[in-house]
């Protein structure tokens, strides 16, 4: 006997009941269509993940219960169809984040989440009880058990199933894409899923939420282990596997990418989603001649199209000519909006109304921050008058020593590259000019540098990109202490330097605007450090 089981790879938005049942509902017809039998949808996939505390509202819950029953009755238009929906439930004065197959305008069986996380970007245990009821449920004699997604990253949730009799185990995600995220879902389900005897059908979420970006790259799995089907990277998608009794059958597998190539794509539907589900018209960004910033247009580009991004270059009295040159450049490479503000003229104004109070003292940071903030006020203006939302353009490495001003080069909205180093950005320039040449090569190749004083480099007031991000790796996301650092290579005035810097910026990260999740730990919700403390380790 075989079974036909479908992933509906879909992008739930947060909130929208109504758009993500529709979702649902089109999923089903199209799996109905080709004779489907089981249409597995992510988790919470009714309401969006994460509702974070929408789920502390008692009116949340009404609301849901209303949509899943009005989304019953749709689906009876597919008779026979079990469709497997994610959703946050209320029973016995508890919440659970749960899944319900609807069949034939009927819930035939609900399971409650076991294991829910609560580290890294998760909370769950914030808002949800625990449950050890396993689930269990039959299509034409095959036996189909229930986890959700941090489940089957332990062992008991599987095991249960198992003894309940499950032989294929459904698994609706909302599981958040880091960098080697994919290959760790393989190890991981082959421990804790496959050792049960039990094939797979890993379900996984699509799309931006805030920070977070899921990936889909779901994917079925036989009670070998091997990998029988891979859907799409970062793109919605509906792909049917059938099995023959327990065992599925070899179908499409997606081809593997290259990391730049995962990263680029996932910054492209961060900010597609961004802008999109929060309904701003456009963006707007800072263009200065620098990596950074081109990165930034080229991934705003192509979330969104030209139509849709301006770049404005504010020349200083620092500005070298070249960087106004290859800005040009680029933007006519690129086809967007481009103007040129200066703000000579402000930062006179500026020095002139402080030149009674900074009389006798030397310029320094206090005037190249003027000018950052500067282009922050004129780029808020645009914002304020266009309604367009202003991406930054500063990076992780920058973020985490300080290399960037308040209310100036991070004043915005949403910030594209707040997650990748320094290096990585070069590595994404690359990769980006090998599907089209729209980043000018000086760009890639010259010195790194803020022009807020004359001949200003990077290398200044910073050591090598390529041991910062280094030691801001082993520090900051592999929770690694200096003495380990030091004993890795890096120099100890070194580490003792960057250390500190990340410690002592921690006030200006707290007021940065939100940014793109690409490692398995970065500035936001996974980083949660006092801003006023003491400790030094």
């Amino acid at each position: 006997m075989t079974v036909k089981v479908a992933i509906a790879q879909m992008n739930s938005v947060v909130g929208d009941l109504a758009g993500n049942a529709a979702q649902i509902v089109e999923y089903a017809r199209r799996a109905a269509e080709q004779g489907t039998d089981i249409l597995v949808t992510p988790e919470l996939s009714l309401v969006g993940y994460p509702p974070e505390d929408l789920l502390l509202r008692q009116a949340f819950y009404l609301e849901t219960a209303q949509a899943l029953t009005a989304l019953g009755k749709q689906l009876t238009l597919f008779p026979g169809l079990a469709v497997l929906v994610g959703h946050p439930a209320e029973s016995d004065g508890r919440r659970y984040n749960a899944v319900s197959v609807l069949q034939d305008g009927v819930v035939e069986a609900v399971y409650f989440k076991r294991d829910l996380p609560n580290d890294m970007v998760f909370d769950e245990k914030r808002y949800f009880s625990s449950s050890a009821q396993a689930c269990v449920f039959e299509v034409k004699g095959i036996h189909f058990g229930i986890n959700i997604c941090e489940d089957t990253w332990l062992p008991d949730a599987p095991a249960l199933a198992r003894q309940a009799g499950a032989q294929v185990l459904l698994v609706p995600n909302g599981s958040p894409y880091h960098m080697g995220k994919q290959h760790q879902r393989y190890d991981v389900m082959r421990s804790n899923v496959i050792s049960q005897g039990l094939s797979l059908v890993y379900a996984n979420l699509v799309g931006g939420q805030d920070e977070l970006i899921f990936d889909g790259n779901s994917f079925v799995m036989d009670a070998q282990g091997q990998v029988c089907a891979q859907l799409k990277h970062c793109e919605a998608d509906l792909h049917i596997i059938e099995f023959d009794g327990a065992q599925p059958l070899l179908t499409r597998i997606e081809p593997a990418l290259s990391l730049e190539a995962e990263v680029y794509q996932a910054l492209v539907m961060g900010v597609r989603d961004y802008v999109g589900k929060n309904g701003f018209p456009s963006v707007l960004l800072g263009l200065s001649g620098g990596v950074d910033s081109a990165l930034v247009l080229a991934v705003a580009v192509d979330a969104l199209g030209a139509d849709k991004v301006r770049a404005i270059m504010m020349p200083s009295p620092y500005t070298a000519d070249i960087s106004w040159i290859d800005s040009r450049d680029m933007v006519a490479r690129i086809g967007v909006r481009y103007d040129e503000i200066a703000i000579s003229d402000c930062f006179d104004a500026f020095r002139i109304t402080l030149s009674k109070e900074f009389a006798g003292l030397k310029e320094d940071t206090t005037e190249e921050n003027i000018q950052a903030r500067i282009r922050g006020t004129l780029l808020m203006a645009l914002s304020n008058k266009y309604g367009s939302i202003v991406l930054t353009t500063g990076n992780k490495s920058e973020m985490a020593v300080g290399y960037c001003t308040l209310y100036g080069d991070m004043a915005g909205g949403f910030a594209v590259i707040k997650d990748i180093a320094k290096t990585l950005v070069y590595r994404l320039c690359a990769y980006r000019n090998t599907l089209s040449a729209v980043i000018p090569e000086r760009i890639l190749t010259r010195a790194p540098s803020a022009e807020l004083r004359p001949d200003q480099k990077d290398q200044d007031s910073l050591p090598p990109y390529d041991i910062l991000d280094g030691i801001m790796a082993m520090y900051m996301e592999e929770n690694k202490a200096r003495a380990e650092i030091v004993a890795a290579g890096y120099k100890t005035e070194d580490v003792e330097r960057i250390t500190r810097l990340i410690k002592i910026n921690e006030y200006k990260r707290r007021q940065a605007p939100i940014g793109i999740r690409i490692t398995h730990r970065a500035f936001g919700r996974d980083w949660r450090y006092p801003i006023t403390s003491k400790f030094r380790d």
